[in-house]
Protein backbone atom coordinates (compact mmCIF):
# COMPACT_ATOMS: atom_id res chain seq x y z
CA UNK A 1 0.00 0.00 0.00
CA UNK A 2 1.36 3.46 -0.80
CA UNK A 3 0.83 6.06 2.25
CA UNK A 4 1.33 9.64 1.58
CA UNK A 5 2.28 11.31 4.71
CA UNK A 6 1.64 15.30 4.69
CA UNK A 7 3.77 17.16 7.45
CA UNK A 8 6.72 19.56 8.18
CA UNK A 9 8.98 17.95 6.31
CA UNK A 10 12.49 18.42 4.36
CA UNK A 11 12.70 21.75 6.41
CA UNK A 12 16.02 20.73 8.21
CA UNK A 13 14.27 20.49 12.11
CA UNK A 14 15.08 17.75 13.88
CA UNK A 15 11.98 17.00 15.67
CA UNK A 16 10.16 16.80 12.53
CA UNK A 17 12.76 15.23 10.51
CA UNK A 18 12.72 12.90 13.77
CA UNK A 19 9.31 11.87 13.16
CA UNK A 20 9.69 10.95 9.74
CA UNK A 21 12.09 8.82 10.49
CA UNK A 22 9.91 6.95 12.42
CA UNK A 23 7.03 6.99 10.17
CA UNK A 24 9.13 5.31 7.00
CA UNK A 25 10.79 3.17 9.90
CA UNK A 26 7.43 1.54 10.59
CA UNK A 27 5.51 1.95 7.55
CA UNK A 28 8.57 -0.21 5.50
CA UNK A 29 8.61 -2.70 8.04
CA UNK A 30 4.95 -3.29 7.47
CA UNK A 31 5.44 -3.94 3.84
CA UNK A 32 4.06 -0.51 2.72
CA UNK A 33 5.47 2.55 0.68
CA UNK A 34 5.66 6.18 2.21
CA UNK A 35 5.36 8.79 -0.59
CA UNK A 36 6.30 12.15 1.32
CA UNK A 37 5.61 15.66 0.83
CA UNK A 38 8.77 17.05 1.45
CA UNK A 39 10.23 21.25 0.74
CA UNK A 40 13.10 19.55 -0.46
CA UNK A 41 12.07 15.66 -2.26
CA UNK A 42 15.61 15.21 -3.42
CA UNK A 43 17.13 15.41 0.00
CA UNK A 44 14.12 13.26 1.76
CA UNK A 45 14.96 10.50 -0.90
CA UNK A 46 18.38 10.21 -0.20
CA UNK A 47 18.18 10.03 3.87
CA UNK A 48 15.38 8.05 4.01
CA UNK A 49 15.08 5.70 0.99
CA UNK A 50 11.56 6.79 -0.09
CA UNK A 51 10.02 8.77 -3.21
CA UNK A 52 8.63 12.25 -2.12
CA UNK A 53 7.01 15.16 -4.08
CA UNK A 54 7.39 19.10 -3.55
CA UNK A 55 4.97 19.96 -0.69
CA UNK A 56 4.10 23.10 -2.44
CA UNK A 57 3.80 21.76 -6.09
CA UNK A 58 0.00 21.47 -6.42
CA UNK A 59 -0.06 19.33 -9.66
CA UNK A 60 2.87 16.76 -7.89
CA UNK A 61 0.56 16.52 -4.69
CA UNK A 62 -2.48 16.23 -7.01
CA UNK A 63 -0.67 13.51 -8.35
CA UNK A 64 0.76 11.76 -5.37
CA UNK A 65 -2.15 11.76 -3.39
CA UNK A 66 -4.05 10.10 -6.45
CA UNK A 67 -1.46 7.25 -6.67
CA UNK A 68 -1.42 6.83 -2.71
CA UNK A 69 -3.90 4.93 -0.86
CA UNK A 70 -4.30 6.64 2.08
CA UNK A 71 -2.94 10.13 3.68
CA UNK A 72 -1.32 10.22 7.30
CA UNK A 73 -1.39 13.74 8.15
CA UNK A 74 1.11 14.18 10.83
CA UNK A 75 2.59 14.01 13.09
CA UNK A 76 3.88 17.42 14.48
CA UNK A 77 1.82 20.50 15.30
CA UNK A 78 0.29 21.38 12.16
CA UNK A 79 -3.38 21.96 13.17
CA UNK A 80 -3.08 25.41 14.91
CA UNK A 81 -3.01 29.00 13.43
CA UNK A 82 -1.14 30.47 16.30
CA UNK A 83 2.76 30.83 14.30
CA UNK A 84 0.88 31.29 10.97
CA UNK A 85 -2.91 30.86 9.64
CA UNK A 86 -1.25 29.82 6.38
CA UNK A 87 -0.23 27.12 7.64
CA UNK A 88 -3.10 25.51 9.07
CA UNK A 89 -5.37 26.54 5.66
CA UNK A 90 -1.82 24.58 4.05
CA UNK A 91 -2.22 21.34 6.04
CA UNK A 92 -6.04 21.62 5.50
CA UNK A 93 -6.61 21.99 2.09
CA UNK A 94 -3.78 18.84 1.58
CA UNK A 95 -6.65 16.95 3.40
CA UNK A 96 -9.08 18.03 1.46
CA UNK A 97 -7.61 17.10 -1.90
CA UNK A 98 -7.15 13.79 -0.66
CA UNK A 99 -10.63 13.15 -0.03
CA UNK A 100 -11.15 14.85 -3.44
CA UNK A 101 -9.25 11.74 -4.54
CA UNK A 102 -11.58 9.57 -2.73
CA UNK A 103 -8.82 8.36 -0.55
CA UNK A 104 -8.86 7.84 3.59
CA UNK A 105 -7.31 10.41 6.06
CA UNK A 106 -6.21 9.89 9.35
CA UNK A 107 -4.95 12.96 11.11
CA UNK A 108 -2.02 10.99 13.03
CA UNK A 109 -0.15 11.20 16.21
CA UNK A 110 -0.68 15.39 16.26
CA UNK A 111 -1.17 17.95 18.55
CA UNK A 112 -4.13 20.22 17.92
CA UNK A 113 -3.95 24.06 18.59
CA UNK A 114 -3.80 26.71 19.51
CA UNK A 115 -6.53 27.94 17.15
CA UNK A 116 -8.37 30.73 16.71
CA UNK A 117 -12.24 30.82 16.83
CA UNK A 118 -11.88 31.19 13.10
CA UNK A 119 -9.24 28.30 13.12
CA UNK A 120 -11.66 26.28 14.82
CA UNK A 121 -14.51 26.04 12.33
CA UNK A 122 -12.56 25.54 9.65
CA UNK A 123 -11.01 22.65 11.18
CA UNK A 124 -14.25 21.17 12.17
CA UNK A 125 -15.56 21.44 8.64
CA UNK A 126 -12.46 19.93 6.85
CA UNK A 127 -12.02 16.75 9.67
CA UNK A 128 -15.73 16.00 9.87
CA UNK A 129 -15.92 12.14 9.05
CA UNK A 130 -12.19 12.07 9.71
CA UNK A 131 -10.30 9.98 12.29
CA UNK A 132 -8.01 11.65 14.75
CA UNK A 133 -5.26 10.05 17.00
CA UNK A 134 -3.87 12.74 19.26
CA UNK A 135 -0.40 12.33 20.68
CA UNK A 136 -1.34 13.73 24.15
CA UNK A 137 -4.14 14.07 26.33
CA UNK A 138 -5.12 17.82 26.10
CA UNK A 139 -5.15 17.51 22.49
CA UNK A 140 -7.68 14.89 22.89
CA UNK A 141 -9.91 16.62 25.35
CA UNK A 142 -9.55 20.14 22.86
CA UNK A 143 -10.77 17.46 19.84
CA UNK A 144 -13.82 16.14 21.39
CA UNK A 145 -15.12 19.41 22.36
CA UNK A 146 -14.80 20.16 18.82
CA UNK A 147 -17.08 17.73 17.86
CA UNK A 148 -14.24 15.54 16.32
CA UNK A 149 -13.56 11.44 15.76
CA UNK A 150 -10.96 11.61 18.23
CA UNK A 151 -8.58 8.87 20.03
CA UNK A 152 -5.84 8.84 21.91
CA UNK A 153 -2.32 7.90 20.18
CA UNK A 154 1.45 8.91 21.06
CA UNK A 155 4.33 10.95 19.41
CA UNK A 156 5.48 8.55 16.58
CA UNK A 157 9.52 9.27 17.21
CA UNK A 158 9.09 7.12 20.50
CA UNK A 159 8.97 4.20 18.34
CA UNK A 160 12.59 5.10 17.13
CA UNK A 161 15.45 2.84 18.67
CA UNK A 162 17.75 4.23 20.87
CA UNK A 163 21.57 4.32 19.19
CA UNK A 164 24.13 1.95 20.58
CA UNK A 165 26.18 4.70 22.59
CA UNK A 166 27.63 4.77 26.56
CA UNK A 167 26.00 6.99 28.61
CA UNK A 168 28.06 9.02 29.87
CA UNK A 169 26.90 10.00 33.68
CA UNK A 170 28.46 13.26 34.42
CA UNK A 171 26.50 14.68 30.78
CA UNK A 172 23.95 17.03 31.26
CA UNK A 173 21.89 17.85 27.27
CA UNK A 174 20.32 21.11 27.82
CA UNK A 175 18.08 22.19 24.40
CA UNK A 176 17.46 25.61 23.84
CA UNK A 177 14.69 27.72 21.55
CA UNK A 178 15.71 30.68 20.04
CA UNK A 179 13.11 33.33 20.70
CA UNK A 180 12.23 32.48 24.02
CA UNK A 181 14.90 34.60 25.77
CA UNK A 182 13.61 34.51 29.44
CA UNK A 183 13.44 30.73 28.72
CA UNK A 184 16.98 30.64 27.29
CA UNK A 185 18.49 32.85 30.32
CA UNK A 186 16.91 30.15 32.59
CA UNK A 187 19.31 27.79 30.43
CA UNK A 188 22.15 29.18 30.74
CA UNK A 189 21.70 29.83 35.12
CA UNK A 190 21.20 25.76 34.83
CA UNK A 191 24.25 25.28 32.86
CA UNK A 192 26.58 27.22 34.86
CA UNK A 193 25.24 25.95 37.88
CA UNK A 194 25.53 22.37 36.90
CA UNK A 195 29.25 23.16 35.24
CA UNK A 196 30.43 24.28 38.84
CA UNK A 197 29.10 21.48 40.59
CA UNK A 198 31.42 19.16 38.48
CA UNK A 199 28.91 18.61 35.17
CA UNK A 200 30.04 18.32 31.56
CA UNK A 201 27.75 20.19 30.02
CA UNK A 202 26.15 20.39 25.95
CA UNK A 203 23.56 22.72 25.06
CA UNK A 204 21.93 21.09 21.69
CA UNK A 205 20.14 23.60 19.38
CA UNK A 206 17.71 21.51 16.73
CA UNK A 207 17.06 23.98 14.26
CA UNK A 208 19.85 24.98 12.14
CA UNK A 209 18.69 28.33 10.53
CA UNK A 210 16.63 29.32 13.57
CA UNK A 211 18.43 28.40 16.46
CA UNK A 212 21.46 30.18 15.95
CA UNK A 213 20.54 33.12 18.24
CA UNK A 214 19.68 30.66 21.06
CA UNK A 215 23.45 29.43 21.17
CA UNK A 216 24.41 33.23 22.24
CA UNK A 217 23.03 32.51 25.63
CA UNK A 218 25.72 29.88 26.18
CA UNK A 219 29.25 31.37 25.63
CA UNK A 220 32.04 28.64 27.06
CA UNK A 221 30.05 26.22 26.94
CA UNK A 222 30.48 22.86 24.23
CA UNK A 223 27.55 23.71 21.67
CA UNK A 224 26.48 21.69 18.62
CA UNK A 225 23.86 22.69 16.08
CA UNK A 226 22.07 19.30 14.28
CA UNK A 227 19.04 18.84 12.59
CA UNK A 228 19.76 15.30 11.94
CA UNK A 229 17.91 13.33 13.56
CA UNK A 230 20.10 10.31 14.38
CA UNK A 231 22.66 12.79 15.76
CA UNK A 232 20.32 14.53 17.98
CA UNK A 233 19.53 11.13 19.29
CA UNK A 234 22.71 10.21 19.87
CA UNK A 235 24.05 12.99 22.17
CA UNK A 236 20.76 12.88 23.91
CA UNK A 237 20.77 9.23 24.30
CA UNK A 238 24.66 9.88 25.41
CA UNK A 239 23.70 12.13 28.28
CA UNK A 240 22.42 11.46 31.97
CA UNK A 241 20.01 14.10 31.97
CA UNK A 242 17.78 16.24 29.37
CA UNK A 243 16.56 19.38 30.24
CA UNK A 244 15.12 20.88 26.86
CA UNK A 245 12.36 24.00 25.84
CA UNK A 246 11.67 21.88 22.67
CA UNK A 247 8.80 19.14 22.61
CA UNK A 248 11.33 16.34 20.69
CA UNK A 249 14.12 17.16 23.02
CA UNK A 250 12.07 15.59 25.62
CA UNK A 251 10.40 13.15 23.61
CA UNK A 252 13.84 11.83 21.66
CA UNK A 253 15.53 11.59 25.54
CA UNK A 254 11.90 9.85 26.71
CA UNK A 255 12.29 7.19 23.62
CA UNK A 256 16.50 7.30 24.71
CA UNK A 257 15.69 6.26 28.27
CA UNK A 258 17.46 9.14 29.30
CA UNK A 259 15.87 11.10 32.15
CA UNK A 260 14.62 14.61 31.39
CA UNK A 261 12.88 17.91 32.41
CA UNK A 262 10.99 20.49 30.64
CA UNK A 263 10.87 24.26 29.90
CA UNK A 264 7.44 24.28 28.62
CA UNK A 265 7.57 27.57 25.77
CA UNK A 266 3.83 25.29 24.67
CA UNK A 267 1.10 23.70 26.15
CA UNK A 268 1.92 20.38 23.94
CA UNK A 269 5.60 20.82 26.02
CA UNK A 270 3.56 20.58 29.24
CA UNK A 271 1.24 18.02 27.86
CA UNK A 272 4.11 15.44 27.28
CA UNK A 273 5.19 16.05 30.35
CA UNK A 274 2.46 15.45 32.09
CA UNK A 275 1.83 12.22 30.34
CA UNK A 276 4.60 11.05 30.97
CA UNK A 277 4.57 12.22 34.45
CA UNK A 278 7.98 13.80 34.43
CA UNK A 279 9.07 17.51 35.91
CA UNK A 280 8.45 20.73 34.28
CA UNK A 281 7.93 24.43 33.96
CA UNK A 282 6.19 26.78 32.37
CA UNK A 283 8.86 29.39 30.99
CA UNK A 284 11.03 31.30 31.95
CA UNK A 285 11.37 28.72 35.01
CA UNK A 286 13.77 28.51 37.28
CA UNK A 287 17.21 27.11 37.42
CA UNK A 288 17.37 25.97 40.73
CA UNK A 289 14.44 23.79 39.80
CA UNK A 290 16.48 22.14 36.79
CA UNK A 291 19.69 22.18 39.10
CA UNK A 292 17.60 20.04 41.40
CA UNK A 293 16.32 17.74 38.89
CA UNK A 294 19.28 17.08 37.65
CA UNK A 295 21.25 16.58 41.31
CA UNK A 296 18.14 14.32 42.39
CA UNK A 297 17.99 12.44 39.09
CA UNK A 298 14.36 12.81 39.21
CA UNK A 299 13.05 10.43 36.53
CA UNK A 300 9.45 10.35 34.86
CA UNK A 301 7.25 7.30 34.85
CA UNK A 302 9.03 4.71 32.66
CA UNK A 303 5.38 2.77 32.75
CA UNK A 304 3.99 5.76 30.95
CA UNK A 305 6.63 6.02 28.27
CA UNK A 306 6.25 2.39 27.73
CA UNK A 307 2.22 3.08 27.68
CA UNK A 308 2.63 5.55 24.99
CA UNK A 309 4.95 3.58 22.48
CA UNK A 310 2.71 0.62 22.65
CA UNK A 311 -0.19 3.55 21.46
CA UNK A 312 1.90 4.85 19.14
CA UNK A 313 2.68 1.49 17.81
CA UNK A 314 -1.36 0.05 17.84
CA UNK A 315 -2.06 3.31 15.61
CA UNK A 316 -0.64 2.32 12.87
CA UNK A 317 -1.76 -1.13 13.10
CA UNK A 318 -5.66 0.49 13.67
CA UNK A 319 -4.57 2.84 10.50
CA UNK A 320 -3.13 0.36 8.15
CA UNK A 321 -5.22 -2.32 8.46
CA UNK A 322 -8.69 -0.98 8.26
CA UNK A 323 -10.81 -1.53 5.30
CA UNK A 324 -9.94 0.07 2.57
CA UNK A 325 -13.96 0.08 0.87
CA UNK A 326 -15.06 3.20 3.08
CA UNK A 327 -12.77 5.83 0.90
CA UNK A 328 -14.48 9.00 1.48
CA UNK A 329 -15.99 10.50 -2.10
CA UNK A 330 -15.89 14.08 -1.50
CA UNK A 331 -14.87 16.72 0.84
CA UNK A 332 -18.69 17.77 0.82
CA UNK A 333 -19.16 14.16 2.99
Amino acid sequence: MVVALSGYYGFHNAGDEALLEAIVQELKARGHTPLVLSKNPAETQQLYGVRAVRRTHPLEVWRALGEADLLLSGGGTLLQDKTSSASLWYYLTIIRMARMRGKPVHVFNQSLGPLSPKGERAVRRALKGVQLFMRDRDSLEYARRLGLQAELGADCAMLLNPPPVEREPKMVALVPRAGFDEANRTLAQTAERLRDLGYEVVILAMQPGHDEEALEFFPGFTAELAWDPRRVFYVLAQAAYVVSIRLHGVILAAAAGTPFAGLSYDPKVAGFCRDARAPFQEIPGEADYFVRMVEHNVQPDWGAIEEMKSRASASFDRVLSGPRDHKIASSRN
